[in-house]
């Protein structure tokens, strides 16, 4: 059996700082509003997915839900891509008809979340924290700084991602950070980790959101009159947990094998695309994503967005609801990434690009761990 597979409802819930409301209330706000975006409800649903905390036993549960699929693959914040590729996968084979993919993550306030220390016989613990690597910004420093060595991408240029996603962002009421910002704001800024300043890291907040994936031909039987979207190709792969094993800290090998896939399953390249989302927890990252997919060539993409390409007007619209700098992060971004492709592809976005048909998202998982690629389209 092999279907088309469709996006047929989308929602967040609220977002920033939410310290009345626990983890499982965001994945259970976000599943019930992408029902209602959808218009189906529970008892229509047979599979979900969900990261393993609170894990999709316990949302199932919480929802009134008995899936015949589940779905508790975690592998950091693109996760929720490769819950919507084994969605795809399962929904052509037969096994699950509509898949909710729910996420809900209190970053900030910590209500209902899991502790922050890792075990002291983890890879982590045990090969990088005795050497000063605590967390993220910490563990993107070297190959950061490597990457713009090799490349000859320029610290300025590092710093434009910042100010383009922040152009993005003064157009979204919905996002945290909305002032625009120049390089030398962005360079001026507080030092947290060579080379990020401030304004190069991804916020902390509190937020979730939901998918529901289902095959075309229940979409248009049983759903709502919101366009659907198409979703056209997929990839995923994974390399090491730790940064200090990268087989080369200047290129992503998972951004490459995953868009790849997509590329391949989908029929279309990097040229194909109007619309893109980057995993940009920090500004290193759509860098990387843009010459490893093969967007720009190798050392190209820090003039690609100083030159205004992916931002308001350019020819290439990147991370358009402001990113993981300025939009929202609550520790595991993709999902969000996934809700501005749908929007941008329905017409709804705050931020809206004109004539958006195709939209492609990637996904980052850990520090350079996992990666996954959604290619999407309002038109099967």
């Amino acid at each position: 059996m092999s279907r088309e597979v469709v996006i047929m409802g989308a929602a967040e819930t609220d977002i920033g700082k939410l310290p009345t409301t626990s983890t499982l209330e965001l994945h259970v706000e976000g599943a019930r509003r992408a029902l209602a975006d959808a218009n189906l409800s529970k008892d229509q649903v047979d599979g979900i997915a969900s990261v393993s905390v609170p894990g999709p036993i316990q949302v199932s549960h919480a929802l009134g839900i008995t899936p015949t699929y589940v779905d508790g693959t975690g592998v950091g914040g693109s996760s929720f891509l490769f819950h919507v590729r084994h969605a795809t996968a399962a929904i052509k084979a037969g096994y699950a008809d509509v898949v909710l993919i729910t996420h809900g993550e209190s970053g900030r306030s910590r209500v209902g979340a899991p502790p922050y220390p890792r075990a002291n016989d983890s890879v982590m613990a045990q090969f990088e924290m005795p050497y000063g690597i605590v967390g993220p910004p910490t563990s993107f420093t070297v190959p950061a700084r490597r990457f713009l060595h090799e490349t000859d991408n320029t610290l300025e240029q590092l710093a434009e991602v910042a100010v383009a996603q922040r152009r993005w962002a003064s157009r979204n009421p919905r996002a945290m950070f909305r002032d625009e910002v120049t390089v030398d704001d962005v360079l001026g800024a507080k030092m947290i980790a060579d080379p990020f300043t401030l304004l190069m890291c991804c916020l902390v907040t509190d937020g979730g959101g939901a998918l529901v994936v289902a095959s075309r031909e229940f979409a248009e039987a049983h759903g709502s009159d919101k366009p659907l979207v198409h979703i056209l190709g997929t990839g995923e792969a994974a390399t090491t947990p730790l940064i200090s094993q990268m087989e080369d800290m200047t290129r992503c090998k998972q951004f490459t094998l995953s868009s790849q896939a997509a590329f391949k399953e989908s029929g279309t390249s990097p040229a194909d695309i109007d619309h893109l989302m980057i995993y940009d927890a920090f500004a290193h990252v759509p860098l990387y994503g843009l010459e490893d997919m093969g967007f720009v060539g190798r050392g190209e993409s820090g003039a690609f967005v100083a030159d205004g390409h992916t931002s308001p007007g350019g020819r290439l619209p990147m991370n358009t609801n402001g990113g993981g700098m300025s939009y929202t992060h609550t520790g595991m971004y993709g999902m969000f990434a996934i809700q501005e492709s749908v929007r941008q592809l329905r017409g709804e976005a705050a931020a809206q690009v004109d004539d958006v048909s195709t939209s492609l998202v990637l996904g980052n998982g850990g520090m350079f761990m996992s990666a996954a690629t959604l290619i999407l389209a309002n038109q099967p």
